[in-house]
């Protein structure tokens, strides 16, 4: 190759060695083809296991470590000896192509998904049905089918040959949902920056890693999750999963919600199904940290069940079922005043229908200010007519 185009194919390594230390976080691999007649030599570059910035290269049966630009500069060098080459660029949701000869040098993005539908419909692969499962919703879904296969047999909805497993249905349909309820919100977080999103009481992590997917590689937001739970043994099961699927913007701690002190801003705070007062510890982590979004889906309820009073409605209350559906409304209610009170708009909403379960509430709360008096006042009003002391606000006197 001349070297004209060889100078010219150098100023494309030089922004691809700055986006590489950008996005080494969602960065894939490099392959690289060099063409010598109807001779073609392959080389192919990952990342390093050890977590440096150091690739291991394959290239003709040899593999070594090299930098980001020892490769460049080897590619450089190996390019004058051949007629043509072709070098993908590959991170979680985009591909990008140079091509180079004596006539031309020309660099491209590359439609993953077009690639992804190309791979799905190959004559060699037997297409993906779910027309024997008819509990599959009719609609265009977030996570989709053939796009996010490897994501979705890793958190086990999707069987190795590709089908949705009959009873993981449901929660295909769930996780799905929970995305279209959160895409909204989600798009309104600050541009051009790492979105920080907590994950407390992550348990195994299965809606971080949805979410992950849908913002990496549909999206194409940057970002990183925070996973926290009490349990070393889910929390040694979320890192695996994350290795396996390389999704390296995460890490996970088994640290109790109070203990834990966040070392850069946080965007998100969630808590999927945290149990009783379980939640509260991550909204009022979510209060503390100024978080610009708290979502929650409260799990059982037991906290006020046995502490509220109210004798306008004694002769109702006698009735156990009665009490115990009015003390989830009135926790559930309290928390989501406590968080207006706190300078936060926010909307409930049934995260999924009340015949698969009752416990099927979303909190979804967006800070737009400093603080709410009357929305305080209210609050410590209904503290005293109910005779009851909730963990969200004890929790946040005591942090």
């Amino acid at each position: 190759m001349n070297k004209n185009n060889i100078s010219k194919l150098k100023l494309f390594f030089m922004g691809l060695e700055n986006r590489f230390s950008e996005n080494k976080s969602i960065f894939n691999h490099i392959t690289v083809n060099y063409v010598s007649g109807l001779k073609n030599f392959k080389g192919i570059a990952n990342l390093s296991e050890d977590g440096d910035n150091t690739l291991q290269y394959n290239f003709k049966g040899i593999t070594k470590a090299v930098t980001i630009k020892e490769l460049f500069d080897e590619v450089l060098l190996e390019a004058e000896s051949y007629e043509s080459l072709s070098l993908t660029y590959s991170e979680r949701g985009e591909v990008i192509l140079i091509t180079a000869d004596n006539k031309n040098v020309l660099m491209k993005n590359v439609d993953v998904d077009k690639l992804q539908d190309e791979e799905s419909s190959s004559p060699t692969k037997e297409p993906v049905s779910h027309t024997n499962t008819s509990t599959l919703l009719n609609r265009d879904y977030y996570i989709k089918v053939g796009k996010a296969d490897a994501l979705l047999k890793e958190i086990g909805i999707m069987s190795k040959d590709g089908k949705i497993k009959n009873d993981k249905i449901r929660k295909y349909n769930q996780i799905d949902h929970y995305v279209e309820l959160l895409e909204g919100i989600l798009d309104e977080l600050p541009k051009n920056q790492t979105i920080n999103i907590l994950d407390c009481g992550c348990g195994k992590s299965y809606l971080s890693f949805v979410l992950n997917y849908y913002l990496t590689e549909v999206k194409r937001r940057k970002c990183h999750f925070i996973g926290l739970d009490y349990s070393e043994g889910v929390i040694e099961s979320s890192k695996s999963m994350a290795t396996n699927l390389g999704y390296r913007n995460m890490e996970f701690h088994a640290i109790d919600i109070k203990n834990y002190v966040p070392n850069k801003k946080i965007h998100v705070v969630i808590s999927l199904h945290a149990c009783d007062t379980a939640t509260d510890m991550a909204l009022a982590l979510g209060i503390k940290v100024e978080s610009d979004v708290i979502i929650a889906v409260p799990c059982c309820h037991r906290e006020l069940l046995n502490q509220y009073s109210y004798d306008p409605f004694k002769n109702i209350l006698k009735h156990g079922v009665f009490k115990t559906r009015l003390a989830d409304m009135l926790t559930d209610g309290m928390r989501s005043l406590m968080l207006e009170a706190r300078g936060y708009d926010v909307s409930v909403v049934e995260y999924i229908s009340p015949l698969e379960t009752p416990k099927n509430l979303m909190i979804r709360a967006i800070k737009k200010r400093d603080e709410n008096p009357s929305a305080m006042d209210e609050y410590m009003s209904l503290m005293a007519k109910l005779n009851v002391y909730p963990a969200l606000y004890s929790f946040l006197n005591e942090w």
